[in-house]
């Protein structure tokens, strides 16, 4: 007997949105407790400015302005989405899921709901899973959302991280379309450095010590071997953004935008070097005055593109992110029609 199933579609991203906390903050509001410069900041990294969410932006707040935003572009209700794939690192609980308070708090609390901790790559990750829930006909309509509060987990006398992170959530409607407008996702991992990046210390060592405490163990803050992720990001995403390209069809004539994780804007000119893209190919650089966002990046960087550059709508762009783990995900996209 030959299991029923629900005929293959096409995917395609609906619509995009976004948030941005209110507090933009330089780097002259940084640079004394880290002994550092603005001049330095920008030399390594890009960035100018973030932006850091007030007590009354959570990561649920911020998660459901993006998220309404998007659905509004779609022309949809929140009952239209069957579905919820929400990546975050700053969520602060474990369980139960973020998503699952967002759908709530969105008024669909029946939809799938699910979180997934892949950092500074989870949109991708999400738009794959989402792309292929609606090409199997699981879904119908997909919300991705990449979110986080990075300021909370940020320790403002790190040298080397206090400038770097940011808040910001951002979403778009994976549907269904008559034709194929997104690629095969590829994905993977080097996790051999995975620490690399980590949060430490573990919520474990609070139980087993509870002696120490926060005064002693400190609280959970991101810490990275920067040269490390720089060499890993910027030699092996390249090859990852070209064979997104391969899978898809496509060369890098075809492409019209380039939205990178946001993380260095070094490490952003340098995969476009690497990957020989032409001068045509307008490329991301939201860094610079929005900072590293890590699962909302990518999102928020398509969202103020297509603000900027409105003809944009519709083209084709290779989305690549990457992070702790380390693991990274891309495809090649057709971007959302204007709403």
């Amino acid at each position: 007997m030959i299991i029923k199933t629900s005929p293959t579609t096409h995917s395609a991203i609906l619509s995009v949105g976004s948030y941005r906390p209110k507090r933009l903050v330089p780097n002259s509001e940084i640079v004394d407790r880290i002994e550092s410069s603005d001049e330095w900041i920008q030399q390594r990294t890009g960035i100018e400015s973030r932006r850091f969410a007030g007590p009354d932006e959570t990561v649920i707040t911020m998660a459901k302005a993006a998220c309404e935003s998007a659905l509004k572009r779609a022309k949809l209700k929140m009952a239209d989405i069957d579905t919820l794939i929400l990546s975050t690192i700053s969520y602060p609980y474990q369980a139960p899921s973020a998503a699952t308070e967002l759908i709530n708090e969105l008024g669909n609390p029946k939809a799938a709901a699910f979180d997934i901790s892949a950092a500074c790559a989870g949109f991708c990750y999400g738009v794959g899973m989402a792309s292929d829930l609606v090409r199997g006909g699981t879904s119908k309509n997909v919300l991705v959302v990449g979110v986080e509060k990075l300021s909370d987990f940020t320790d403002p006398d790190d040298r080397a991280t206090a400038f770097i992170f940011a808040d910001g959530a951002g979403a778009v409607v994976v549907g269904q379309s008559a034709e194929a407008k997104i690629g095969p996702t590829i994905w993977g991992s080097d996790a051999d450095s995975r620490d690399a990046i980590l949060l430490n210390p573990a919520y474990t060592e609070f139980r087993n010590a509870p002696d120490k405490g926060v005064a002693q163990l400190g609280w959970p803050n991101i810490s990275q071997q920067g040269q490390t992720v720089f060499r890993w990001a910027v030699y092996s995403m390249s090859k990852v953004g070209l064979k997104a390209l391969e899978s898809a069809g496509l060369g890098v004539n075809d492409l019209d935008v380039f939205i990178p994780h946001q993380a260095n804007i070094r490490i952003i000119e340098t995969m476009v070097k690497e990957m020989k893209l032409p001068d045509s190919v307008l490329v991301a650089d939201d860094i610079r005055v929005n900072g590293n966002t890590s699962a909302a990046s990518i999102p928020l960087a398509m969202d103020v593109l297509l603000e900027k550059h409105p003809e944009m709508h519709g083209k084709l762009a290779l989305l690549i992110g990457y992070g702790a783990g380390l693991v990274y995900a891309g495809q090649v996209v057709q971007l959302p029609p204007a709403p």
